[in-house]
């Protein structure tokens, strides 16, 4: 049982992540993460879980290293990646790569392939493997790629020379190795065939997919867009055993991803992203694109939200895929004959769809704001259903206090609705001081479970956390997110202060201990809080956005932002309307800003200068700094530094206690 007043109880949780259906559907896999037994890192394993309900999971696999991204081939054997070493390697060679391993119905695993560059992804079909890996830039995949690679770590070399945008992603360099995307036999996965061009961070790694016959493969390629140094998302076609690859969906203004094949192979669905303006949010819709004709034609034209991770029933007769929804995010069903959607699960946020053979059954990974993901089933017609959960590790007695919903109308019309964790003695005899949480994104929503912010956490510490889902946010139609396009600092921030109204007017709400606290566009959000009001006692802010202008270049997706936003120097009109850092001279409430080091999305010069501006201004503000985590704080010690430090000061300034310095800081 966890006990969420204990932190080192609360991180030794297991956690789960992936799902797998062997092609007879009687074995489930899913990985279940745990503390290394030194605590500093996770550890993944691969566990089986009864599909049926009736008999406890069983763990398949042990590795230090750890063990992820499960996917069944065709005779029932488990493809997985690991760090593992091989212990049938020869002296020398280069174990410190993820590679691909196979463990058999009966049997030990045995290590299949291991590229210099690791195992990226992995799909299996038919008698073909498809996977990516890394590789430098002019040379061929295997012996030479090898050679370049130690050629550079003999010199000591780690420049990279970049000739594109962008050069970094969430918390990585791009270069001086790129993804491409191989196949080759499952009976000989030594013999390996290129199917991508060596280009320069082109592949668009996580869009990849196999055919059901494993005769073709379908990929991402990304394409510049001019002037704007911007790039859209085109999908290409090819054979497995080799040739050119092929376009089949292209269109200027639009992006394409996380396409599955049709069970005829004659077919693709995917998502149909429109690309961004300064006038218009992105937006998504559902497509088939015939592969012969090349026609690209919509699905569910009328669905106001988000579609994601579509996955194909293996009779052809549906699509079922996910989209957040009031606070949740269900499973649809689309019939592709009427063109009829279903809402197939009333509550929870679901992810890692897997459909039976037959067509009949629906599993998932099931997690909501109360409950961690844990592996369910459903039927595949049918609406508003409560899925069954599957025995595994990892499943919560309880929590250490009660969720409910509030909402309120804002002037514009719109419904604003919101989350709120009371701890278990909140009364009106005992209020609970109220940590208002905004969400990060901002195209997202407080709909599901989370380890780096959990207001369970809190809750069992006797605060209320308020988590609402403000203009910008999924689940409430396009106008929802356009009512906060372009304007950070406008509805989204009155949005806020409404609800959080609504919350304070509660007997057991105690308004006069208040704090607000978010993280990406979250810490935004509260940056340009503590601009506008002192409302709030404490404000806590992690890997924010301040400087918008310094921001607007410095950020890893720049065109991404820049399409909302404008370019800042022909259009500073937003940049000026919306950036916190101009008006740091009206900051009266105490600060913690917390910042990685490796973040690349909200790169650490935001951090240095909200603290700099903070501290000259003579703003009473601490700063929580990583050199070695990123946009999130994920190792075990980092991050429970990261809560025991928000506890301290929270307690100094919401609760008027003596500041008390984590002891290993």
């Amino acid at each position: 049982m966890t006990d969420f007043a204990s932190f080192e109880s609360y991180n030794a949780t297991p956690r789960l992540a992936s799902l797998a259906l062997s092609p007879d559907g009687t074995r489930l896999v899913t990985v279940v993460s745990t503390l290394a037994p030194d605590g500093k890192t996770w550890q993944g394993a691969l566990w089986e879980v009864d599909p049926t309900g009736e008999r406890e999971a069983v763990r398949l696999t042990r590795s230090a290293k750890g063990d992820s991204s499960p996917v069944f081939a065709p005779d029932g054997s488990l493809l997985f990646l690991s760090g593992r070493p091989d212990p049938l390697a020869k002296p020398g060679e280069s174990q410190d790569k993820k590679a691909l391993w196979r463990l058999p119905v009966h049997g030990e695993a045995a290590e299949v392939l291991r590229p210099g560059g690791g195992v990226g992804q992995v799909r299996a079909a038919g008698e073909t493997v498809l996977f990516t890996s890394s590789a430098h830039r002019f040379t061929e995949f295997g012996d030479e790629d090898d050679a370049k690679r130690k050629a550079r770590e003999d010199a000591g070399v780690t420049a990279i020379l970049h000739e594109s945008y962008p050069i970094r992603y969430w918390d990585a360099d791009l270069g001086p190795t790129y993804p491409r995307l191989f196949a080759a036999p499952l009976a000989d996965a030594g013999t390996v065939t290129a199917l991508s061009e060596d280009a320069e961070s082109r592949l668009s790694d996580e869009d990849v997919e196999l055919s059901p016959d494993g005769k073709w493969a379908v990929f991402g390629h990304d394409v510049d867009v001019s002037p704007s140094y911007g790039r859209r998302t085109e999908l290409r076609v090819v054979a497995t055993r080799g040739g050119a690859p092929r376009t089949i969906a292209s269109e200027e203004g639009f992006s394409f991803g996380g396409a599955t094949f049709t069970p005829d192979s004659a077919a693709v669905i995917a998502i149909r992203y429109r690309e961004s303006t300064p006038d218009s949010p992105h937006r998504r819709d559902l497509v088939r694109i015939d592969l012969a004709e090349g026609s690209i034609t919509p699905l569910a034209p009328g669905f106001q939200e988000e579609p994601d991770h579509p996955v194909v029933s293996p009779d052809g007769s549906a699509v079922f895929f996910t989209a957040s929804h009031l606070g949740h995010q269900p499973v649809w069903r689309l019939d592709l004959a009427t063109g009829e959607v279903t809402k197939l699960t009333v509550t929870g946020y679901y992810s890692d769809l897997v459909v039976s053979p037959d067509s009949k059954t629906l599993y998932a990974l099931r997690n909501s704001v109360d409950h961690p993901p844990q592996p369910v089933r459903f039927a595949c017609e049918g609406t508003d259903q409560n899925p069954e959960r599957l025995r595994a590790p990892g499943a919560l007695a309880s929590v250490p206090g009660t969720l409910t919903e509030i909402s309120t109308v804002v002037a514009d019309g719109r419904t604003v609705r919101s989350w709120l964790v009371l701890p278990e003695d909140a009364s009106a005899d005992s209020p609970a001081p109220l940590l208002l949480w905004v969400h990060g994104g901002p195209v997202m929503s407080w709909n599901g479970w989370t380890w780096r912010w959990n207001p369970w956490l809190m809750a069992a510490r006797g605060y209320a956390v308020l988590l609402p889902d403000p203009a910008l946010s999924t689940g409430y139609g396009p106008d929802f997110i356009k009512a906060g396009w372009g304007r950070w600092g406008a509805e989204p921030y009155t949005d806020l202060m409404a609800i959080t109204d609504v919350a304070v007017e509660r007997a057991d709400i105690d308004a006069s201990r208040t704090a607000a606290m978010g993280g990406s566009f979250g810490g935004y959000m509260v940056n340009w809080i503590a601009t506008q009001t002192d409302r709030f006692r404490a404000i806590v802010t992690h890997a924010s956005l301040w400087h918008l202008d310094a921001f607007s270049g410095g950020t890893d997706s720049s065109y991404f932002w820049m399409r909302e936003m404008g370019d800042p120097l022909t259009h500073p009109e937003r940049i000026q309307a919306n950036s916190p850092h101009l008006r740091v001279a009206d900051i009266k409430t105490p600060m913690l800003v917390i910042h990685g080091d490796k973040d690349y999305r909200v790169p650490i010069g935001e951090g240095h200068r909200l603290y700099f501006d903070l501290v000259r201004h003579g703003v009473t503000a601490k700063y929580l700094y990583y050199p070695t985590e990123n946009h999130w704080i994920l190792t075990p010690g980092n991050s429970r530094v990261w809560y025991e430090t928000v506890w301290a000061f929270l307690a100094e300034h919401v609760l008027d206690q003596g500041w008390e310095r984590p002891e290993l800081l």
